[in-house]
């Protein structure tokens, strides 16, 4: 398990608000049920989830190792767009964990040496008798793999596409995200966010934070005027 401690080094930590508890589910409970089974080791071996880029794949691959640790068990998540750089000996070992979370899958997509290493690494885990839940923003045959053999592996599971959100759920979620960091976000404003900002779930959590951090220094509520004043809007 050397190879593990190595990884662990790569500032893959995983982010403490990334649980299930804190994913607006919306359209998305089975999908979540289904994530939660799989990382206590009781669900499906094999899950596939396929979301464009702020739909919530990375946050529910970290959830679902957060919640494996909260049943004692072991788990690793690997964002193969941080990791494709590197050499993938860097998977060598990671069979022995009971969950595997391999996020951006369409990153490596034609490096033969990385297809090949994901590929082996699937066989060793599913030998083991873990559990894998792997992200892309499209299908399995659809990311452009090189490898066969790949491709049919992870057709092999379930395959879940993410719903997106509409814009209620959204002002909903941001909505919740400002009253986990104390701040007051009123109706009014949160729907002036989604108008002027792009709707995109990653640039909104963005603009949250920026508006956190200026409220904090200016000692000031979120107001239209304020938030057109901090985003330039």
């Amino acid at each position: 398990m050397h190879k593990l401690s190595a990884q662990l080094t790569l500032g893959l930590s995983l982010k403490d608000e990334a649980t299930f508890d804190n994913f607006f589910a919306g359209k998305n409970s089975e999908i979540i049920s289904e994530l939660k089974k799989t990382a206590k080791g009781d669900g499906e071996r094999f899950i596939y989830l396929c979301g464009t880029r702020g739909q919530g794949c990375s946050h529910l691959l970290q959830a679902s190792c957060h919640y494996a640790y909260q049943h004692k068990l072991t788990s690793v998540y690997l964002p193969l767009g941080n990791l494709a750089a590197l050499s993938p000996e860097i998977l060598n070992g990671l069979e022995a964990l009971s969950l595997v979370c391999i996020d951006d899958l369409h990153a490596i997509a034609g490096v033969a040496e990385w297809e090949e290493a994901i590929f082996h690494l699937y066989n060793r885990i599913y030998d083991a008798g873990g559990h894998i839940i792997v992200a892309a923003h499209d299908l399995p045959k659809a990311i452009n793999l090189t490898l066969a053999d790949l491709v049919s592996r992870m057709s092999w599971g379930i395959v879940y596409r993410l719903h997106s959100l509409v814009d209620a759920e959204k002002l909903s979620v941001l909505t919740m995200r400002a009253n986990q960091r104390g701040i007051t976000l009123s109706e009014e404003v949160g729907k002036y966010i989604l108008t002027h900002c792009p709707r995109h779930m990653g640039t909104l959590f963005a603009a949250l934070d920026a508006l956190d951090r200026a409220s904090l220094a200016a000692q000031r509520r979120l107001t239209i005027p304020f938030v057109k004043e901090v985003l330039q809007i």
